[in-house]
């Protein structure tokens, strides 16, 4: 965080205090922290992130296969997402594509043609 070192410094001392807070050992011990922060990491698509928890995991003890299942856990919550983000509004989106009524819909977007 250099640049915020650097611009910031006060909310980089603040972000730093924050990440001290959360990464120890309370509830929740440090390698269950690391393995939920590559989890979140994979969500986020941050590779940087990916690595640097990857690593903090395997320093708190994770092994190979933690981490591969943290990150099938990742992506079982992103592949479920995105079904479940065609229930707009209690109706399921494309039963709205492909009712008979369609043509009457007034659409009003970009797709018009």
């Amino acid at each position: 965080m250099p640049f915020l070192n650097e611009m910031l410094p006060e909310t980089a001392e603040a972000f730093g205090q924050m990440r001290n807070s959360i990464f120890k050992d309370s509830f929740l011990d440090i390698k269950t922290k690391e393995l939920i922060a590559v989890a979140s990491s994979v969500l986020m698509r941050c590779q940087f992130c990916v690595d640097v928890h990857s690593q903090r995991a395997v320093a708190a003890g994770a092994a190979k296969e933690e981490i591969a299942e943290a990150i099938a856990v990742a992506t079982f919550v992103a592949a479920g997402s995105q079904l479940g983000w065609t229930n707009i509004y209690g109706e399921n989106i494309y039963d709205k594509i492909f009712e008979k009524d369609k043509d009457e819909e007034d659409c009003s977007c970009c797709c018009e043609e």
